[in-house]
């Protein structure tokens, strides 16, 4: 009977009351923040986001403007390798680490159960995939789960098939190129994919157990949220829903719903002056960032830097704090053109400016979803996770970017100066730059236009809410 009083005295207005809980990792948390808000101001729902005090700040500051609600629960304490403090993948000394700090987070769920249990009736719990253990928490108090995806449909989609044909099992050489079963067009390589799959007999080992836990979870959640449009990837979507589970609703690009600031001049951040500078000039230029996770070598640090030297184009090169010095003088010697910044940027507002005509990315999702929203053409360059199967959407099946040249052929290989020297110019520059130009342009524009995404998500919202009713009737 008490609960039945505190969900009357919820606000009739916010019946529809959202728990968030992102990964601690920002390219995993920026989506999900874009999500509060399109509940909070597209749909009035109650929003709460669980996080944990050393990702509070990041949140707090990023939702300022917003009514939702923010609840730190305890990050577990003397995980072995892990700097004591460190709460976020960003911060890990390496990736290596991984692991034992996302199987870590479990130790959390008795704080979150008991804090669930204090708030109003919540209509369901988004998660992010990487957060299984949040599947027991909402099944025991009745609540629905959905999973937060950052991958694509595509590279989904991809994975399964290839998974369920056992193809890598085959290829000798890890850069032969296999043909996907239902797909038959996609030629991949086990290169294209990270340890343990494209291992030919997958082991169990931490990481297997780890992977294993999250996909069981996933399929065992009421449904599956992704950061993308239909108009964008119909086939892998409708294939997906037809084939796997379960069921995923596309709901992006979730960029558009992070409100862009106008700064005044003196309030800009030096690349912006300096990008405002460049588009005066009628000048170009080429945005290089690798995400906030990989690693790169001093070696291929030093080719990169001769490479847009001897380009001539002008480029604003974004690199990790701890990045060593890039070449001997390369700073000072590129300066009129150049220019590298160490450390976090707005990278949505780089993109969206327009002297910035040509992006150098890692393929993280997010920045491709960015990056086509911004009508930006890319240079595609996957490091890690599933950035090789989205370079391939991004190059092959959506056409809106070209790919480095490696010394060997491989995906994986090294990227000397001439090579990437020759694709920059060519995306800058060149004939097939133009064509990948204007096809971004198309889907920037239809991305803008996605329509589709929000009735998705309010036909979900609404199909939870039912639920909810159903819910309540019975209690």
């Amino acid at each position: 009977r008490e609960r039945e009083r505190e969900m009357a005295s919820f606000p009739s207005a916010c019946t529809l009351h959202v728990v968030l809980f992102p990964f601690m990792s920002k390219g995993h948390t920026i989506p999900i923040l874009h999500l509060a808000r399109l509940l909070l101001l597209r749909r009035h729902a109650a929003v709460t986001i669980f996080t944990t005090p050393g990702n509070h700040p990041f949140i707090s500051q990023s939702l300022a403007d917003t009514d939702a609600s923010i609840i730190d629960l305890p990050f577990p304490e003397n995980i072995d390798g892990v700097p004591a403090g460190v709460e976020s993948t960003d911060r890990l000394p390496s990736m290596s680490l991984f692991v034992p700090f996302a199987s870590a987070t479990k130790l959390i769920q008795p704080h979150f159960e008991r804090a669930l249990q204090t708030l109003p009736h919540v209509s369901c719990i988004i998660s992010d995939g990487f957060l299984g253990w949040t599947l027991q928490s909402a099944t025991k108090l009745g609540i629905p789960r959905l999973v937060f995806y950052g991958m694509c449909n595509y590279s989904m989609t991809v994975t399964r098939d290839v998974a369920k044909n056992r193809l890598l099992s085959g290829p000798e050489s890890d850069d032969e190129p296999l043909t996907v079963t239902n797909f038959p067009w996609i030629k991949l390589t086990r290169n294209d994919f990270e340890a343990p799959f494209n291992e030919r007999e997958p082991k169990s080992s931490p990481l297997m157990d780890f992977i294993t836990e999250q996909v069981t979870a996933t399929s065992r959640s009421y449904g599956l949220l992704v950061n993308s449009f239909y108009e964008l990837e119909p086939l892998y979507l409708d294939y997906w829903n037809r084939n796997f589970g379960p069921k995923a609703w596309c709901v992006g690009p979730l960029c558009l719903a992070e409100p862009q600031t106008q700064t005044q001049t003196h309030q800009k951040p030096t690349w912006v002056q300096w990008l405002d500078q460049k588009l005066g000039q009628g000048s170009p230029v080429l945005y290089i960032a690798f995400g906030s996770q990989a690693n790169i070598s001093s070696q291929q640090l030093h080719e990169i830097a001769v490479g847009l030297e001897e380009s001539k184009v002008n480029f604003l090169w974004v690199v990790r704090k701890e990045s060593a010095e890039i070449g001997n003088g390369f700073e000072e010697r590129v300066k009129e053109r150049g220019m590298v910044v160490r450390g976090w940027v707005d990278q949505r507002g780089i993109l969206g400016h327009e002297a910035v005509q040509g992006f150098v990315s890692h393929c993280g999702w997010n920045s491709v979803l960015e990056s086509v929203c911004a009508k930006v053409p890319i240079l595609a360059w996957p490091l890690m996770a599933e950035q090789h199967l989205n370079a391939r959407m991004v190059v092959e099946e959506l056409k809106v970017g070209l790919r480095v040249e490696t010394t060997d052929g491989s995906v994986r290989g090294f990227v000397n100066s001439e090579g990437f020297e020759k694709t920059v110019r060519e995306l800058m520059e060149g004939e097939l730059g133009k064509e990948v130009r204007k096809k971004v342009k198309e889907l920037g524009e239809a991305a803008g236009k996605a329509g589709s995404s929000w009735s998705t998500f309010n036909q979900l919202l609404d199909e939870i809410q039912k639920h909810q009713k159903l819910t309540e009737m019975n209690v």
